[in-house]
């Protein structure tokens, strides 16, 4: 069985879990996604077949299935960055996203969005990051020091 990695957060019962999502989307290779985000994002594994996974994905279910990826395009301007939709995203204390950010360089990952920080200064100061799963999904993970700044105007 693998063990949590040091970046994830959860630390309750997933059985108390009252606020979880559940995102299912297509791969195309199963195993290698398996290995990235097992391996590289740090998630354990739930139930699986021979044509999907499920995923504890920092506490919320991801489940990945063998077919052609959605079709995405960047036409989201936010700030400076034109970033991909759709897209998978996920809000992390500030320290959990650093953690998680190293992890990320240290395995070569190519990213969309590198490591930075936008509205610099601004409410809603957040760290962001963006790079693709091996079948191209995007994800975005954000980073916040203060939590209650992330619906801030």
């Amino acid at each position: 069985m693998r063990t949590r990695p040091r970046y994830f957060i959860y630390k309750g019962n997933l059985a108390d879990m009252s606020n979880c999502f559940h995102l299912a989307y297509n791969v195309r290779d199963l195993n290698q996604c398996r290995d990235f985000y097992t391996k590289v994002l740090g998630c354990i594994e739930g139930r699986s077949t021979k044509t999907w996974i499920d995923l504890n994905f920092f506490g919320h279910q991801l489940s990945l299935h063998l077919g052609e990826p959605f079709s995405v395009s960047n036409t989201g301007l936010v700030d400076k960055y034109k970033v991909p939709m759709p897209h998978l995203g996920l809000i992390l204390p500030m320290k959990e996203w650093e953690k998680l950010a190293q992890n990320l360089v240290a395995h070569h990952i190519q990213f969309i969005i590198p490591p930075s920080i936008r509205f610099k200064g601004k409410p809603g100061e957040q760290a962001i990051m963006f790079f693709s799963d091996p079948s191209g999904n995007p994800i975005e993970i954000k980073g916040f020091s203060n939590m209650t700044s992330i619906f801030a105007k």
